[in-house]
């Protein structure tokens, strides 16, 4: 990664070089979306960033607070058993309405933060926006650059498959474990 884009990014990030040849005479659209990385390990996809995703100005803040839950009491209508003499009489467990009660739920609120006019482009916003891969560019030339993308967890590179679904077909691409 540092060879890439000359920066580290935060863990479980990957970044893919791509080359994009078209071999027809026709103009080919190409689109980050049209790329998504898959994973034997667990089944997790994962699609492009942009890099203002990743290194932009503004920021989302995620809170989350407790709200008391109701609740709710309804009447046992189990069958009625009893013993001799009338003592012991209760009622069986069974069918019944009741709906039970409910604790403090969490809720969770997102809000979004534009960044401040005047500022600045990062360093790494700038190197990312100068290697990714043009987004909805129409080409006939070969067009190359990289894809930003999230992986939760550890991944082997053998683990990992990229595909492309677009106007210019299916492609699968199998990592191979480098030596």
């Amino acid at each position: 990664m540092k060879q890439l884009i000359g920066f580290d990014l935060d863990e479980g990030f990957m970044v893919v070089a791509v080359k994009i040849t078209p071999i027809t005479e026709d103009p080919l659209r190409i689109d980050r979306d049209h790329f998504f990385l898959r994973s034997d390990k667990d089944g997790q996809k994962a699609t492009p960033y942009s890099p203002s995703q990743l290194a932009g100005t503004g920021a989302m803040r995620i809170s989350s607070r407790g709200v008391d839950g109701g609740s709710v009491a309804s009447e046992n209508r189990g069958p009625v058993w009893g013993g001799i003499g009338g003592g012991g009489i209760g009622r069986m467990p069974g069918q019944s309405n009741q709906m039970g009660n409910s604790a403090t739920i969490e809720e969770a609120t997102a809000t979004f933060e534009k960044g401040k006019e005047g500022e600045g482009k990062s360093p790494l916003l700038l190197a990312l926006e100068q290697k990714v891969l043009v987004d909805s560019k129409e080409t006939k030339e070969p067009l190359e650059g990289l894809l930003y993308l999230l992986m939760e967890g550890k991944h082997k590179v053998k683990q990992l498959e990229l595909h492309y679904r677009g106007p210019g077909g299916k492609l699968d691409i199998r990592f191979l474990e480098p030596k």
